[in-house]
């Protein structure tokens, strides 16, 4: 906001400035003042819209569940986004030949195999 002209913090401090330009000077701030005041109103009006709350809540969830799954991969040197090129090429193999269904079925087995195996390697680990 110093760089814009008129707003200098040099205009106002010598002695040799007018009243008329210390008056446009200030003139100029409240215009600013005004304008940055109608933006906040409207941005808040803009956020506040229903689409927009649940975009942002959408946003937001999304965003956890990459963080979580990223967590989940940093050990193995693998980020989501290094995935994802893979995973949309196989979905989209997936739902052109229609095989949802199964889809979901193998995933669903696998989940509960890697369940078990987790559930069976804890119970067999040695207490210390």
């Amino acid at each position: 906001m110093d760089n814009i002209i008129g707003l200098d913090k040099k205009a106002g401090k010598g002695a040799a400035e007018s009243v008329s330009e210390r008056k446009a000077r200030l003139l100029r701030q409240g215009d600013f003042y005004r304008v940055g005041i109608a933006h906040a109103k409207a941005r808040i009006k803009h956020d506040a819209r229903p689409d927009v709350l649940f975009h942002s809540a959408l946003d937001h969830a999304t965003w956890a569940v990459r963080a979580r799954i990223d967590s989940v991969l940093h050990p193995t040197g693998i980020s989501v986004a290094a995935i994802m090129p893979y995973v949309a090429t196989i979905l989209g193999v997936i739902t052109r030949r229609r095989l949802l269904k199964p889809a979901i079925g193998v995933a669903a087995v696998l989940g509960g195999l890697v369940w078990y195996l987790q559930q069976r390697r804890t119970r067999e680990a040695p207490s210390v």
